[in-house]
């Protein structure tokens, strides 16, 4: 049987694809940039927290979705989702204005911490990157009502989400001695 993509699908498709591959490099090349531009006239410490405070509310407001799911109180649940979205793209927005602003923090814990601070860091960053087009294409998903389809990736977006949203935090905690 072959599956043929809506209009719709031409559209968004190929735009959820081309965001999911433009963030990750522009983000990787903001945190390279040989030369900071503080365009909001703010201090290092002023973002970190910031973006724990949406992760942290990222994260509540996904097991509420969750919740809501299961309850079948599908209005509240993708009131939540598109909110837990909204915040993730403030989040993102207000990440690169940080990294074009400030100069890099280094973690400077020792012993068994570093490990834990890395594991986390790193598995956070790389589960990111991914997250995108997972998310992008759950909320296309339900949000068009093919809710099968959407059923069937949230069941890997809504973990990783959450795991990227907690480590956020985590990372937050972590680094915070440095900021």
């Amino acid at each position: 049987m072959k599956k043929t993509l809506t209009k719709t699908d031409k559209i968004a498709i190929p735009v959820i694809i081309t965001l999911s591959v433009l963030v990750p490099i522009v983000v990787l090349i903001l945190m390279n940039l040989p030369e900071r531009y503080n365009l909001l006239g703010t201090e290092s410490g002023t973002f970190p927290l910031f973006h724990a405070v949406l992760n942290g509310s990222t994260a509540v407001l996904l097991l509420m979705g969750f919740f809501f799911m299961r309850i079948k109180e599908y209005k509240l649940h993708r009131n939540v989702m598109i909110t837990a979205f909204v915040l993730s793209a403030v989040f993102l927005v207000s990440y690169v204005i940080s990294k074009i602003s400030n100069d890099p923090v280094h973690y400077e814990g020792t012993g068994f911490l570093k490990y834990v601070y890395y594991f986390i860091l790193i598995s956070h960053i790389a589960l990111s990157a991914i997250i995108i087009p997972l998310v992008l294409f759950t909320m296309y998903r339900g949000l068009t009502g093919e809710y099968q389809k959407h059923a069937k990736i949230a069941r890997w977006t809504f973990p990783i989400w959450l795991y990227v949203a907690i480590t956020g935090v985590l990372v937050y905690v972590f680094m915070y001695p440095y900021y």
